[in-house]
């Protein structure tokens, strides 16, 4: 049994709600009585570091007096309370609900304000009247002393004594019960009474569903009923011709209303394979109880999730493939783990996923914001690089943070079908089942573990003050109006967040900026083209000058442009990289050569492409600049003279 079975055990009997009332110590919490406010129950739930697991513990107030003769080993002396009120109880598979759920009845009935009646004298008496007073009788006050005193008066001696005589019936008289059917005489002899415990419960329980496994009826169903852990063994004659005549039409896919605990009886035999020996065959028929009986508004709020708890646990179980736990398992559970997964690991993961796995695990504030509703994904894309930049970058005491908003795989003790009437059944061999990267099942000597995140460790607070403060800043950046206001306890996120939108800056400038496009491949057609052109525009004396006499003077060769050896440039732009290489400003040189900014950045670009490999100079509202990263290069090529 599980501490949640008892906390739900309470609302729904009692409308007490768990309060935790301890900020700073998480796994305290109480149970309180409505009508008195005070404490009925402490529950603990405390991680032990040296069995790497969960302990659950309950203080109940239902006096030591009341706990069973048969010594339980889960029922204990109390942890933290003290005094003859107090017991303690241990929460393992061991522990019976049944048991607890009595226990817990007493201590809510010994809250409860109520009366005692003191006789102020004892009854007249008479000689010879066949009725004396005991000593107890005599006593001038109730053994049962709960509240205020009533009195009651005091009968005169000299009354004359009424004398009893029997009184004509004058009703209707009762109509006679029809004979229960022979096959439910049966039945209730196979029940076997002198043990309390749910292994006895369900083997009862079982006894008799196989039994009346193809019986039939057509009685209505008459009268309420309403138990935890129900069985045959609770319900009156009548009752069980009715809920037999209910399952008959159920079978048949007539789903008609009735009681809820009568049909969790339903459940429990497709549980334990009555009517259903298959694993497949029992979800099927669980499946269709959900849509035809608890979709139809039959049944109550905590039925469908139970029906997908045991659903999940048979595949669990009994080893069934994946596929069957991911289509019949609790869709909030799995949605929670799928969450994580993707948080944990961010990188690769779409930036939707990212999203909508804060908006999972964070609340849904975030998928409303303003800032996640912009154009073309923008804003969605922010929230996760910002996740991503913060996981990957923030870490307190060794821990990112992951691990400080949702914790670390924990183990804990878990016990499948304890909230239901089940004989367990299963190979008790070791094994482990996977359901996933964040939860996984394990079987050891005869006991299951489950290890995954638990939302009792979650730090609700972290995650929120971080998507607090995304939506804070991406508002402010993207200028969507409806502004936050700073918190300062989620300042911690703010660096992260900027250096995304910084990055996101210098994404934009860069894409502003024109590029230049050098298609090469041209070149060579337009060589090409150009020689032909020359071809035909030289004389015949171009094509073939004359040699020049062994002893005729020539002129020396005109040097090249100074600094620029080799350089397919003309001795302006040379110049122009020369003053930008010295920090000067081009533009006296432009004005000079009758160039334009642009055409000059063209020119020289395209002129040393092959050289460098690259733009080296930008043109930005009619002003040269050079690129950085290739101001060596470029001084390199004009042979170091600037």
């Amino acid at each position: 049994m599980e501490l949640s079975e008892l906390t739900q055990y309470a609302e729904d009997k009692y409308k007490i709600k768990e309060e935790h009332k301890w900020a700073d110590i998480p796994g305290f919490s109480v149970l309180t009585h409505p009508k008195t406010g005070r404490w009925i129950a402490l529950l603990m739930r405390q991680w032990d570091t040296d069995l790497g697991m969960e302990i659950e513990h309950c203080d109940l107030k239902c006096g030591r007096e009341t706990l069973p003769a048969s010594g339980r080993p889960y029922l204990l002396p109390p942890v933290r309370m003290k005094g003859p009120k107090w017991v303690g109880v241990s929460f393992s598979r061991e522990t019976e609900p049944d048991v607890v759920f009595r226990l817990f009845d007493r201590a809510y009935v010994s809250e409860q304000a109520g009366y005692t009646i003191v006789l102020e004298s004892s009854p007249a008496q008479r000689s010879g009247s066949p009725y004396q007073s005991s000593p107890a009788a005599r006593s001038p006050v109730s053994p049962y002393r709960t509240g205020p005193a009533a009195s009651v008066p005091v009968q005169d001696p000299s009354a004359p004594v009424y004398q009893d005589t029997p009184l004509p019936f004058a009703g209707r008289p009762r109509p006679e019960r029809s004979p229960l059917p022979e096959k439910l005489r049966e039945m209730k002899r196979l029940y076997e009474y002198g043990r309390e415990s749910m292994e006895a419960k369900a083997k009862n329980f079982c006894r008799q569903g196989f039994f009346m496994e193809d019986y039939t009826d057509d009685a209505p169903w008459t009268g309420r009923f309403t138990g935890y852990f129900p069985t045959y063994h609770e319900l009156t004659g009548d009752q069980l011709r009715g809920y037999f005549a209910w399952r008959t039409h159920l079978r048949l896919g007539d789903f008609r209303p009735i009681t809820p605990s009568a049909a969790y009886l339903y459940l429990y035999e497709i549980l334990n394979g009555i009517g259903a020996r298959e694993i497949e065959d029992r979800l099927e028929k669980l499946r269709a109880f959900e849509r035809g009986f608890l979709d139809a508004g039959y049944g109550d709020a905590r039925m469908r999730t139970n029906l997908r708890r045991w659903m999940l646990e048979l595949v669990i179980v009994n080893g069934l493939p994946q596929e069957l736990a991911e289509q019949y398992g609790d869709p909030e559970m799995l949605e929670t783990d799928r969450a994580l997964a993707v948080l944990r690991d961010p990188d690769g993961q779409p930036d939707e996923a990212v999203f909508s796995a804060l908006c999972a695990l964070g609340g849904k504030k975030t998928e409303q914001s303003p800032a996640a509703s912009f154009p073309e994904g923008r804003g969605i894309r922010l929230f996760a690089e910002a996740w991503r930049k913060a996981a990957s970058l923030y870490s307190v005491r060794g821990k990112d943070l992951f691990t400080q908003c949702f914790g670390t795989q924990a183990v804990r003790n878990w016990f499948p079908f304890s909230n239901a009437v089940y004989l367990d059944k299963s190979p008790q061999e070791d094994r482990t089942y996977v359901l996933n990267s964040c939860r996984l099942y394990r079987k050891r000597g005869g006991s299951w573990q489950v290890v995954s995140y638990e939302k009792l460790h979650f730090d609700k607070a972290k995650l929120a003050g971080f998507l607090h403060e995304t939506d804070l800043l991406l508002r402010q950046y993207l200028k969507t109006g409806r502004y936050l206001k700073e918190q300062s306890a989620d300042v911690w996120a703010a660096p992260y967040i900027k250096a995304v939108i910084e990055e996101e800056k210098r994404a934009v400038l860069e894409a502003s900026r024109p590029k230049v496009v050098l298609n090469l491949s041209g070149l060579d057609k337009i060589r090409r083209d150009a020689y032909i052109t020359q071809q035909s525009l030289l004389t015949e004396e171009d094509r073939f000058p004359e040699e020049p006499a062994e002893d005729s003077f020539s002129l020396p060769e005109e040097p090249a442009s100074p600094g620029a050896p080799n350089v397919p440039l003309g001795d302006a732009e040379v110049r122009i990289l020369q003053a930008l290489l010295r920090g000067e400003p081009a533009d006296g040189l432009l004005r000079e050569a009758r160039l334009m900014p642009s055409i000059a950045a063209d020119t020289i670009n395209e002129a040393l492409f092959d050289m460098v490999g690259d733009t080296v100079l930008l043109c930005e509202d009619d002003r040269l600049s050079l690129v950085e990263d290739y101001i060596e290069d470029v001084l390199e090529i004009l042979g170091g003279t600037s």
